[in-house]
């Protein structure tokens, strides 16, 4: 539970005329949940999973049983989503582009990156924030940089056809607003991914939009791009929430395209980060990077699809040149005026909760609730 925090400082101000999806922890298990008019509808009775209740599409909270006001201290959020495949697009704004052409020069070791971040900013910072993923001027600015000695694999997906898009998580493996989020004991180079995640039915329809933490290991998977899943897939290692804001009259993908997302870090130490990112400096539009997922492949029961993250926390923490690396006990808050605040306290993935309620354990929990007759 997220205590004594009002409802306004976890969802937007105008969260009492916006739509809203989610899941509560409930005595019985998790219940799906609409939001509406700042009323908690329980859905369970009605569709038992929110995959359910995304694939018929009706969003009224019809035939849901009341649960009163949303407050935070008595509704138990959960992730918002539940058998959705977690998918995630990487290298989607020029700051990370450059990033990760660092950690892979850099071979994951912070110490190298520095000299490294000047000289890459000086010969291609300017040309890759101009051009168009997989435009003729993209294709000349490839041949320019493989003669110069500076094409990177990560360079293929910032500026190429062909955007980055990889699983992050397992269906049901995703934590919620004020749950422990980890980190791999063993990194020593890592940092939050502060993103907008889109939630997109099994027909390719993007039905509403919700915050997210693709957490990074830096160390990991600058050693090796081939580390990519043991970087991004842990115990813990992807928050998603508070609620997912359903597209309507008042909230559309424009409003998504046009964004800011902000990040604040807390640390037990007094060390604080603070800083805000705009949507609009995306190279591909959130709406192809959903085309390019769906590309051959089918998701009987949806997914949700982080768009990138233009954040690289670069500034000191410790000694000079180090940059930023998490430390135990980091809260972490992720914010944009349309959809909320997500906030997540660090902790290793060794000493995250467990995740212990796979597919099997989820259904046989729906069944005795006589859920899926």
């Amino acid at each position: 539970m997220m205590g004594d925090v009002e409802p306004a400082a976890m969802l937007p101000a105008d969260w009492e005329t916006g739509l809203f999806l989610g899941r509560i922890q409930t005595a019985d298990g998790p219940s799906p949940i609409i939001v509406r008019d700042g009323e908690v509808l329980d859905m369970a009775h009605v569709a038992p999973t929110v995959s359910a209740l995304v694939e018929a599409g009706d969003f009224s909270g019809a035939g849901g049983t009341s649960l009163g006001r949303f407050d935070p201290a008595v509704h138990d959020l959960l992730s918002p989503v539940d058998l959705q495949c977690i998918k995630a697009c990487g290298v989607t704004f020029a700051v990370s582009a450059l990033e990760r052409v660092i950690e892979e020069r850099a071979r994951g070791d912070w110490a190298a990156a520095a000299a490294i971040r000047s000289r890459l900013e000086e010969s291609m910072g300017g040309s890759i924030r101009a051009v168009v993923p997989g435009s003729p001027e993209a294709a000349a600015l490839k041949a320019a940089l493989i003669e110069d000695g500076l094409w990177s694999q990560y360079l293929e997906v910032a500026i190429g056809p062909d955007a980055e898009v990889f699983t992050k998580a397992p269906v049901l493996a995703t934590v919620g607003a004020g749950a422990e989020i980890g980190i791999r004991s063993d990194s020593g180079w890592n940092n939050p991914e502060p993103e907008i995640a889109l939630l997109v039915d099994s027909r390719g329809n993007t039905v509403g939009a919700m915050l997210g933490n693709d957490v990074n290991l830096r160390d990991f998977e600058g050693r090796s791009a081939l580390l990519l899943g043991k970087a991004k897939d842990n115990n813990a290692s992807c928050a998603l929430g508070p609620l997912v804001r359903i597209f309507d009259s008042s909230f559309t993908i424009d409003d998504v395209r046009q964004a800011e997302v902000g990040l604040r870090i807390e640390g037990e130490d007094g060390y604080v980060l603070e800083g805000r990112s705009n949507m609009a400096e995306i190279s591909r539009d959130p709406l192809e990077l959903v085309k390019q997922t769906l590309s051959e492949h089918q998701y009987p029961d949806g997914f949700v699809l982080f768009l990138g993250t233009l954040f690289a926390p670069v500034q000191d923490r410790d000694e000079p040149g180090r940059g930023f690396t998490h430390k135990v006990g980091d809260v972490v808050a992720i914010d944009s005026t349309r959809l909320g605040r997500l906030e997540n306290r660090v902790v290793t993935s060794a000493d995250a909760a467990p995740w212990t309620v796979g597919i099997g354990a989820f259904y046989r929990n729906l069944a005795e609730r006589g859920l899926l007759a």
